[in-house]
């Protein structure tokens, strides 16, 4: 991820897709990759099995359930840097799928991110969409909409929250240490 800063869009030859969300939405994005690049060479890291539809057999299935170890997530991660990656494609629907491996492999790889939303939307990771990376974060995190009045009151309730709870469950076991 260290063309963060760069507003160049990268070439969409050799294109890592991890598979983290819905196979529908990996489906349409792949339908409309090879229409628009059909050049271009995808590999994917999954942890579905089989292969998505749209899917160029020329490429490499990469297994998440292969890798539960860390020499050979290690190993993976070395063969993600040889094979050298214009792009990495991540879906960010609103699916906790393989939220770790995607983000730590986006990190690791040296090449530019592309983020696809739940309704196959995409949008460069750089600087120069930092207005859409900056709302497409506040949106996941329930700070926009009616949740961005509800989300500050929630954080400054909770301290006192947790004290009443406490003090509470304090009440209720001393007395019953008293009167039984």
């Amino acid at each position: 991820m260290n063309r963060f800063l760069s507003r160049r869009t990268a070439p969409f030859r050799r294109i890592l897709l991890v598979e983290s969300g819905s196979r529908s939405i990996a489906e349409g994005w792949l339908g409309w990759l090879s229409r628009e690049h059909p050049q271009s060479s995808v590999d994917l890291l999954t942890c579905y099995d089989g292969a998505p539809a749209n899917y160029d057999a020329r490429g490499a299935i990469f297994s998440t359930n292969d890798y539960r170890t860390d020499a050979a997530r290690q190993g993976l991660m070395a063969e993600f840097l040889a094979n050298r990656y214009d792009v990495i494609a991540i879906i960010c629907s609103e699916e906790p799928v393989m939220t770790k491996w995607k983000w730590y492999t986006a990190l690791k790889l040296k090449c530019k991110v592309v983020i696809i939303n739940e309704n196959g939307d995409w949008f460069w990771l750089d600087r120069g969409n930092w207005d859409i990376v900056r709302k497409f974060v506040a949106f996941r995190s329930g700070l926009s909409g009616s949740g961005a009045m509800m989300q500050p009151l929630r954080l400054l309730a909770f301290p006192f929250t947790l004290t009443y709870l406490l003090l509470y469950a304090l009440v209720v076991h001393t007395r019953r240490k008293v009167f039984s």
